[in-house]
């Protein structure tokens, strides 16, 4: 098993195949599952669905799943995934808002909200196609470096980096959550297949120990090593440097 490398001419063509990828599961098999992700990498791929479903797309039979969410963080909160996901994709294609699913950032227990979780996923069918994007540190989700990775949906503390990547977002870094609800790397390798999105040259060093071979959890995307149908999208400056 190895991932496949896909190196798009830019951002806007990196885009334009993860959704071209995404619309043709939804077509043949238009109750799929879909695991979606947040951030700024996935967005031009939303974009695209959009303007996919505007041409006759229809999610109406779809089911999504979320990668993960901020805790503790009100679903009503600008900065929340729930929110991101509602105004970047959910209020502009006919998927149900009832069928959309991010982890609870308001849970009283949350570990079991993530056991949940990912029994929910179970019981959906599993997910059709996950979408990934990678930190600068290679964390996929909030799966972050660690010694040791965990399998399944839990909370889980954001390391420094991955705070200070956030603060942009947020009107001052002590507002910044310093814990998530993530999908463990054992959920996300349930999924029947992976796309995982790299664009900018920030995103190189991460890509260039993905493509090493090494399987590490110094660098939690190299577990996609062990998945049968993982494809990396990458624009040149991620692959290039």
């Amino acid at each position: 098993m190895s991932i496949k490398v896909i190196v798009c001419e830019n951002y806007d063509d990196m885009s334009a195949r993860a959704a071209a990828i995404i619309g043709e599961q939804v077509k043949k098999k238009p109750d799929s599952v879909l695991g979606l992700a947040t951030g700024s990498t996935p967005i031009g791929t939303y974009e695209r669905l959009i303007a996919m479903h505007k041409e006759g797309l229809d999610f109406s039979r779809a089911t999504s799943y979320n990668l993960d969410e901020y805790y503790p963080l009100s679903p009503e909160n600008d900065q929340s995934y729930r929110y991101f996901m509602n105004k970047q994709l959910f209020e502009h294609i006919n998927i149900p808002l009832s069928r959309t699913h991010v982890p609870n950032g308001l849970a009283k227990d949350p570990d079991k909200e993530c056991a949940d979780y990912d029994r929910a996923i179970d019981e959906a069918g599993g997910i059709d196609v996950q979408l990934l994007g990678i930190g600068v540190n290679g964390h996929i989700g909030f799966n972050e470096p660690d010694e040791a990775l965990i399998a399944a949906t839990h909370l889980t503390d954001l390391t420094e980096s991955t705070v200070t990547a956030n603060a942009r977002f947020f009107a001052s870094r002590e507002d910044v959550p310093t814990k998530a609800l993530t999908m463990g790397v054992g959920s996300i390798l349930k999924a029947k297949k992976i796309l995982l999105l790299a664009s900018g040259a920030n995103k190189h060093e991460a890509i260039k120990v993905l493509l090493s071979g090494k399987v590490t959890t110094a660098c939690p995307a190299t577990v996609l090593h062990l998945h049968p149908d993982a494809v990396l999208l990458c624009d040149r400056a991620a692959y290039n440097g």
